[in-house]
């Protein structure tokens, strides 16, 4: 039997994608800028508190995987097995992203991409995820190798760099019309070439400060 607990956490899920959905529509209905905060609590059949609860910024209610995104590079090499680099940990997270074909990849309807594109608020935002993605990088990286200079932060800020310019590709790609099965074979063809153009720098990086259990 379900708890109270699970139940308040399952209509709180529901709620926060019944809104996501709702903002999303109207977003590529009419453009990022034209839709207000009212519109969209109107549309989810919410209040319009509940809808600024949930989403404090109006930007994230269109990239509401904002949070997957800040950890996505950060989460496997916090998990890196003993002996196994942070750039063979980032390419292996990129890797099992792509193999469940995971959202936050980048891969979209014609209609999402160009309202991203569309918009400085969403692509300024978008910069400012990649830029707290860094952070949270660079802070793991810090805390496995024991170093506060700038090899942490400039090792991250490559990754970081590298899922960005993924991300817009497969953004590019599907504002061209292209399917899934194309865009998700060009994000095989260039990841494979970014990570094995980074390994001449950073194949080594992290080997003797893998965590283990």
């Amino acid at each position: 039997m379900e708890t109270v607990q699970g139940l308040r956490a399952a209509k709180k899920r529901e709620t926060h994608d019944a809104i996501a959905s709702a903002a999303t529509r109207l977003f590529m209905q009419r453009g990022f800028e034209d839709v207000t905060i009212a519109e969209i609590a109107a549309a989810a059949r919410v209040a319009k508190m509940t809808v600024t609860n949930y989403f404090p910024r109006k930007e994230d209610l269109a990239l509401d995987r904002h949070e997957e995104l800040v950890s996505a590079v950060a989460a496997p090499v916090e998990r890196r097995a003993p002996g196994e680099s942070v750039l063979a940990a980032a390419r292996a997270g990129y890797a099992a992203r792509l193999a469940t074909r995971d959202p936050t990849l980048g891969f979209s309807s014609v209609e999402w991409a160009g309202m991203l594109f569309g918009s400085r608020a969403l692509r300024a935002r978008l910069r400012e995820i990649h830029e707290q993605a860094e952070d949270a990088l660079a802070r793991v990286l810090a805390e496995q190798t024991g170093d506060a200079g700038l090899t942490p932060r400039l090792v991250a800020a490559q990754l970081v760099a590298t899922e960005r310019l993924l991300l817009t590709e497969a953004l590019r790609r599907s504002l061209a019309g292209e399917g899934a099965d194309q865009v998700y074979a060009a994000l095989a063809e260039a990841s494979r070439e970014a990570f094995e153009r980074l390994e001449r720098g950073l194949g080594d990086y992290g080997l003797d400060t893998a965590q283990s259990d």
